[in-house]
């Protein structure tokens, strides 16, 4: 039973990184937090079932538009929750991006329902058997697609000329202006990318959970505790930190049973953080005297 947990909470961890890769870019790129990230994980597996089940769209054109559907609300959280009160500097976004995310929740329930749904996968759902344990392919798939998309994200930010001028943002949004960057347009792209992470994070683990227009919120605070632990500049970090709170909780699960988890993994991630208060893989800072 351990050894199955053990491949659940990889699965879970890698998903938990996933949503969190979001919070990292643009917390990187607008020193912002979108606390409805956990709403763009939600639409993307409601969107996917609307589209594939309800509307028997073909699967593949159902997870493109989910996609679209996620990014563009990460537009739409970036325009309407971020840009107005940055612009005024004031962190009132904290609260509005809370204040969008419910009312994204809302609407989900209007036209989803209150009743959760299951989602067939697009891969076997008879387990390998794999060293005698058996291990469903979608919780290899997870963790592939989790870390396949951590290393793209990497070599985007190192590589590419979207990724200079987001660095060049980063380090100096002022200096980029004068440069002839539109650091707003870079600031919305990281939000609709980011929105699209969670959107695939939602979609992968649809299979495995029921569907429902509150299942982001916990999710959501759990990929945000993540992003803290991992230390919130560094997205190997946020990956790493992602891999170990999943394998804790799915170990703290099949020992000590459901009714622990939370109380033992989220107790540990504020010993972890009075230790370690900018993240357990954060860039530690030097002082010249």
């Amino acid at each position: 039973m351990l050894s199955s947990a053990l491949v659940a909470g990889f699965g879970l961890g890698s998903m938990y990184g996933l949503i969190a890769l979001g919070f990292t870019l643009t917390f990187a790129v607008s020193g912002t937090v979108n606390f409805a990230q956990g709403s763009s994980f939600m639409l993307g597996a409601v969107s996917l079932h609307l589209l594939a089940i309800s509307y028997h769209w073909p699967m593949g054109v159902a997870v493109v538009a989910s996609l679209l559907i996620c990014a563009a609300w990460g537009l739409v959280v970036e325009r309407l929750a971020i840009r107005p009160f940055v612009v005024k500097g004031s962190n009132a976004w904290l609260m509005a991006t809370v204040a969008l995310g419910i009312v994204l929740d809302n609407c989900a329930m209007a036209v989803f329902g209150k009743e959760p749904r299951a989602l067939d996968s697009m891969f076997a759902d008879e387990p390998w058997i794999i060293a005698g344990v058996g291990v469903f392919p979608l919780q290899l798939i997870i963790p592939a697609v989790g870390l396949t998309l951590a290393a793209l994200l990497q070599q985007g930010l190192t590589r590419t000329v979207l990724g200079l001028k987001l660095r060049a943002t980063v380090q100096n949004s002022d200096a980029a202006r004068l440069m002839g960057i539109n650091v707003t347009a870079l600031v919305a792209v990281t939000f609709a990318i980011a929105a699209a992470f969670a959107g695939i994070a939602g979609m992968l683990v649809a299979p495995l959970f029921n569907v429902a227009y509150d299942m982001g919120t916990l999710f959501g605070i759990k990929a945000f505790a993540v992003a803290i632990l991992g230390g919130m500049s560094r997205p190997w970090g946020v990956v790493l930190a992602g891999l170990a709170f999943g394998l804790l909780e799915a170990t703290t699960t099949s020992l000590l049973g459901s009714g622990s988890t939370q109380i033992v993994t989220f107790s540990l991630v504020i010993v972890a953080l009075a230790i370690a208060p900018e993240g357990l893989f954060a860039r530690r800072r030097t002082i010249r005297v």
